[in-house]
């Protein structure tokens, strides 16, 4: 509390002050509220009492009441540093860090020596990455008295100033630091302190960056008996040994990390550059492998790698020796491990071949054996197959399966063999439903997994793969059943909102997408909300580490941190969610109707007169308020479960179904929240580009649909969808009834006049286009929808060659999948649906998507 504050109270006040503020800290809000209005009973006008109530109103979640109390609370006391700094916490809650900074700056120029408030706007400038603010920050908390005594003696302070200078690209002064923190020390750390041997690694690495490897490697030496992370420091001096080309010595060092692990490619890598061995030196190469798979018979790694580089009959001999090692004990990962070599169809066939003849007992036996009792072939006394034949079948089961060398129905056939000899086998069940997953029934391979997972209810992975294809066929309350078997029974919004609240992101993508796949737009957005708020969580959850591994000494992996935050959205989970949220929000401002979630679900992409449209409303409505109502009740049951700390129920997800969300007055501004990180963190994503265009080019924003257009085309030149979209682009700068600012003009049409010319003719532009890619599905579908945009008058012809593109022969089950969509956009007649679903059929007759009629 300020001075001039402290002495507007008595000293009962004075004491229910620390009072509230110890309420605060200890998270008991309703004490906290009741010792201020004690105090504001007597001094109703005391603003550091109005600052703290407002800060645990916030607390409670309460943030609009919050920030009204502030702003009285700043206006009955402007010059108290209390009132300012809650002001800037409040700001922080709401991610404002910008007016969060200002208001810390001011309580520091009212009270300058605060500690508590130089650490949170040293904190916030490191999470809006202001390096230079940092440093000055960390100088003055340096430099300051706090409360257990000179800051000058905690390393931390020193570390965290090392940290600042060495963020902002200053190495030099991070080194000088860490060096001048040692200087003080006037007694030398213990062997055994974890913190100081961290910091010293810390200041090598910064030295390497620096780029002076040879100082680097003889402050390694120096550090190298009493540093704690041996093998850290042995994988540095063997680094810099190789950089300093001291190839001897880089040898020992990296035979030394080998010695330690046998399993480890990079320890290869870096030998064989000590080595000075060529890629194409296959006998050398094959030799130093040798060594080590005699040195340690039981690593994987010194057996497996020579499979990439050799070729031919030697290729031949090494691969049948590794796989009937692999297939004689059964390890079930043996496909996995060796799937890479795929790409290479000689090595591809050579395995194929080899796997034959193990199955038709046709192959030599290894040369020291079997290292199986039992004979290759024999059944066992209980008449089963024997072991190695078992591991066979598996084996070329999933070699079928696989899209490289993919026949389904051999794979069939030969999982089905392996089922009848051990039918309680797990990994046969689950290879079976990926095999019903390729044909693309997503039924069978959904009741599959399920059956593998009754096989082992206890295991959590069978359990989640379960899960996971139910999503797949849209079985989604079977799929929250099953996860629901481990996670908290009492949990606020069942299964799915403990999901949630642990974010387990594969499951709330794949059941939003499940949702949209079902029209279900406002559960679709929810789930896609869901991930974005995950994510903004972990972007939060930096606050935490900058203290605690500034405190710990994690120095490193604190930096390491900062350097993967900084990536954060480029993970392929923010990337799938937020393209399928922009798809939701476009779909939305074409289909205004849509927005009433009632009909979600309801016809989304057929086309319905006003009255079936009226009709269609009042029906779903009703439906849904009795489902309302029944949640209600559950939810009601579970309120004294999912009480807080204080008693409290936990709040409760009031738009649990997104009606709010998909309600949008404004569909395309809210797909900006979701489409400016996209575009930023995902700039050479395709996808992400293309679902830009749609959205700027709905908002007429010209220039940005054009750039993203640009870089969709760089990325992938031959996109079906770059056609398509850059004619709409010049379809619609041609259609519109203004021209656009000349100042527009200058810059958009050299960028678009490369792609596609002002004076093209468009429809032959696209015919050509046609005639070139006619062998490709995408290319036909992607032809197909500029020619209906173009000239609407060929609707029935569009929706007959894309009957035809069927029979393209190189049309896939997802072409397939597509073209019926297409169907559904256009609103095609139902002859033609159905005859599509029927030639469809008749090419995929196991697809679900072709399984009935559509009409």
């Amino acid at each position: 509390m300020s001075q001039q504050q402290q002495m507007l109270l008595g000293s009962k006040e004075r004491s229910l002050f620390t009072q509230v503020v110890k309420h605060y800290e200890a998270k008991q809000y309703k004490k906290g509220v009741k010792s201020a209005n004690q105090i504001l009973g007597k001094n109703p006008n005391h603003g550091d009492t109005q600052a703290m109530k407002a800060l645990i109103i916030n607390a409670q979640g309460n943030t609009e009441e919050a920030f009204v109390l502030c702003k009285i609370a700043l206006k009955n006391a402007m010059k108290s540093h209390v009132c300012w700094h809650v002001y800037g916490l409040l700001w922080r809650c709401v991610k404002n860090y910008e007016e969060a900074i200002k208001a810390y700056k001011f309580a520091l120029k009212l009270e300058p020596d605060s500690q508590q408030i130089l650490r949170d706007l040293a904190l916030l400038q490191m999470q809006m990455r202001d390096y230079e603010g940092y440093i000055k920050s960390r100088r003055i908390i340096l430099q300051s008295v706090g409360p257990r005594g000179k800051n000058s003696t905690s390393r931390q302070n020193w570390t965290a100033l090392a940290v600042a200078q060495h963020l902002a690209g200053d190495l030099y002064d991070a080194e000088r630091t860490l060096t001048t923190f040692e200087e003080t020390l006037r007694l030398p750390p213990s062997k055994s302190d974890n913190e100081h041997s961290e910091a010293l690694l810390y200041k090598n690495t910064i030295i390497a960056e620096m780029g002076e490897t040879e100082r680097a490697l003889d402050h390694l030496e120096v550090i190298f008996q009493n540093n704690l992370d041996r093998t850290a420091v042995m994988e540095l001096r063997a680094k810099y040994l190789l950089q300093l080309d001291r190839k001897q010595d880089a040898e020992q060092a990296y035979r030394a990390l080998l010695a330690r692990n046998a399993d480890y490619r990079a320890y290869y890598e870096g030998l064989r550059e000590a080595l000075a061995l060529r890629v194409t030196d296959t006998e050398s190469l094959k030799a130093l492998y040798d060594e080590y798979a005699k040195k340690s018979p039981r690593s994987d790694t010194p057996k497996r790698v020579p499979l990439d580089f050799l070729h031919g009959e030697e290729f031949r001999e090494v691969a049948d020796q590794y796989m009937q090692q692999m297939l004689h004990k059964g390890v079930p990962s043996t496909f996995a491990n060796i799937k890479a070599l795929y790409s290479d169809s000689a090595k591809r066939n050579t395995i194929q071949g080899l796997a034959q003849s193990y199955l038709e007992k046709t192959h030599a036996p290894l040369a020291n054996g079997s290292p199986e009792k039992q004979v290759d072939g024999e059944k066992d006394p209980a008449g089963k197959q024997s072991s190695f034949e078992m591991s066979v079948l598996y084996f070329l089961a999933q070699h079928y399966n696989y899209h490289r060398s993919q026949d389904l129905a051999k794979a069939m056939e030969l999982i089905d063999k392996a089922i009848a000899a051990e039918p309680e086998d797990v990994n046969l069940h689950m290879t079976k439903a990926r095999i019903w997953k390729h044909q693309g029934n997503s039924r069978k391979a959904s009741e599959t997994m399920e059956k593998a997972r009754s096989l082992d209810e206890r295991d959590r992975y069978i359990n989640t793969k379960a899960a996971k294809y139910q999503l797949r066929n849209n079985e989604n309350e079977a799929a929250a059943t099953n996860m629901g078997k481990f996670t908290k029974k009492d949990a606020l919004g069942g299964p799915v909102g403990d999901l949630i609240e642990m974010q387990c992101m594969w499951y709330v993508t794949e059941d939003g997408e499940s949702y949209l796949r079902q029209g279900r737009l406002g559960l679709a957005l929810k789930r896609f909300t869901s991930i974005y708020d995950i994510f903004e969580v972990w972007q939060e959850d930096q606050f935490d580490f900058h203290t605690f591994s500034m405190r710990k000494g994690q120095i490193r992996a604190y930096i390491d941190m900062v350097k993967w935050q900084d990536h954060l959205r480029e993970h392929p989970f923010f990337s799938r969610a937020a393209i399928s949220a922009v798809k939701i929000y476009v779909r939305l401002f074409d289909k205004p109707h849509l927005r009433d979630e009632s009909l979600n679900g309801v016809n989304g992409n057929q086309k319905m007169s006003p009255s079936e449209l009226k009709k269609a409303q009042k029906k779903a409505r009703k439906a849904q308020e009795k489902q309302e109502q029944a949640e209600a009740e559950k939810a009601d049951a579970k309120k004294t479960a999912n009480a807080g700390a204080e008693g409290e129920p936990k709040q409760e997800d009031k738009d649990h179904k997104g009606v709010k969300l998909v309600g949008t007055d404004e569909p395309l501004a809210d797909a900006m929240k979701f489409l400016i990180p996209l575009l930023e963190f995902s700039p050479r994503n395709v996808a992400a580009q293309q679902a830009g265009f749609e959205v700027y080019i709905r908002r007429k924003k010209y220039l940005l649909a054009l750039r993203c257009l640009r870089a969709a085309n760089s990325a992938d030149p031959s996109h079906p969808m770059n056609h398509e979209q850059a004619i709409r682009l010049r379809h619609t700068l041609k259609s519109l009834q203004e021209p656009l600012p000349a100042k527009v003009s200058e810059v958009l049409e050299p960028e678009l006049s490369p792609l596609i010319s002002s004076d093209a003719d468009l429809q032959k532009l696209n015919s050509d286009f046609l005639a070139k890619n006619s062998d490709s599905a995408a290319h036909v579908q992607a032809s197909l929808r500029v020619r209906q945009l173009l000239d609407p008058d060929t609707t029935d012809e569009n929706q007959k060659d894309v009957i035809r593109t069927l029979a393209v022969p190189s049309v896939s089950l997802e072409d397939a999948i597509r073209g019926l969509d297409l169907l559904n956009d256009w609103g095609a007649e139902t002859r033609y649906r159905d005859d599509y679903v029927a030639a469809a059929h008749g090419r995929w007759p196991e697809a679900t998507a072709f399984t009935g009629k559509t009409g």
